[in-house]
């Protein structure tokens, strides 16, 4: 039988907290990980508790994770990461059309597929990357250098989870120009997205080749952890938006980063208050 551990984290993780989801899990010992942390030893793990604590930790701000005892960073093999809202805190394409005046329009589309309302993603990126069309191609630089910046945790997330042995996979639904560069500033063994077109250094309004969709995401991820060797239970996969629910399906430890209700009600762990490199205190060293 499985013997279960629940880390709780939060950037204000009070004592009182701490004491409230003791009491809550029935847990025999508490270890204070850091002052955002904590590890809450072998609860109750009872669906019924299990449900108490997810509605208490919503309430106080407070992640919930229930991991195995004995579970180690170094025990996963592969980190697969969507781009945009989950590594970087934009959507690359919403701010490549605001330099075009178009963003309203475009990051509605963006909104909706997210969440699920938008079935097909190849539809929905198509009509997206049609309101690209005239812009210079030096509009990209200019997000990247002007707007993209790294979530709260994530350059640790990476460089620990390297560290431990792990080969990182970057699989997003939006841009090369992109992942490319972020593949090349963190050191990533993997990336793979879509290609816009250009022509005359301009965009032309179209994406080149096949869309990588949801579909195209899980195939990414299963052909780099095929090559590893790494079963479902030494795959970590951390996303946002309905997009990323495939892959999420092909992980043990399926992140939902600050994500759309769709997509918490179908990972397995959350990361709704703490940042990115919360996922390394489920970890016992």
């Amino acid at each position: 039988m499985t013997t279960f551990n629940l880390v709780v984290q939060s950037p204000a993780l009070a004592s009182d907290l701490i004491e409230q989801a003791a009491a809550l899990s029935e847990a025999s010992g508490v270890q204070r990980i850091s002052t955002t942390a904590a590890r809450l030893l072998k609860v109750n793990d009872s669906v019924e508790t299990r449900a108490e604590l997810l509605a208490w930790g919503e309430r106080h701000a407070v992640d919930t994770a229930y991991i195995a005892a004995g579970s180690r960073l170094a025990d996963c093999k592969v980190l697969a990461m969507d781009m945009d809202s989950t590594l970087i805190n934009i959507e690359c394409i919403d701010e490549i059309a605001a330099f075009g005046g178009v963003k309203e329009q475009v990051a509605s589309i963006t909104e909706a597929a997210m969440r699920g309302e938008i079935k097909d993603f190849s539809d929905s990126l198509t009509r997206r990357v049609a309101f690209l069309k005239g812009l210079p191609v030096d509009v990209l630089q200019q997000v990247y250098d002007q707007k993209l910046r790294f979530n709260p945790g994530a350059e640790q997330l990476v460089s620990t989870a390297q560290q431990a042995g792990i080969k990182v996979l970057l699989v997003s639904g939006g841009f090369t120009f992109f992942t490319e560069k972020l593949k090349a500033r963190l050191g990533l063994d993997a990336a793979h997205a879509n290609v816009l077109d250009q022509a005359h250094g301009l965009l032309t309004g179209k994406v080149n080749g096949r869309i990588l969709d949801a579909q195209g995401k899980a195939d990414t991820l299963t052909a780099f952890a095929q090559a590893l060797g790494a079963q479902t239970h030494q795959i970590i996969a951390i996303g946002d938006g309905a997009n990323d629910l495939k892959m999420l399906g092909l992980a043990g430890y399926s992140v939902a980063y600050r994500a759309k209700p769709v997509v918490r009600a179908q990972a397995n762990y959350a990361l709704n208050f703490a940042g990115l490199d919360g996922v390394l205190n489920w970890f016992e060293t």
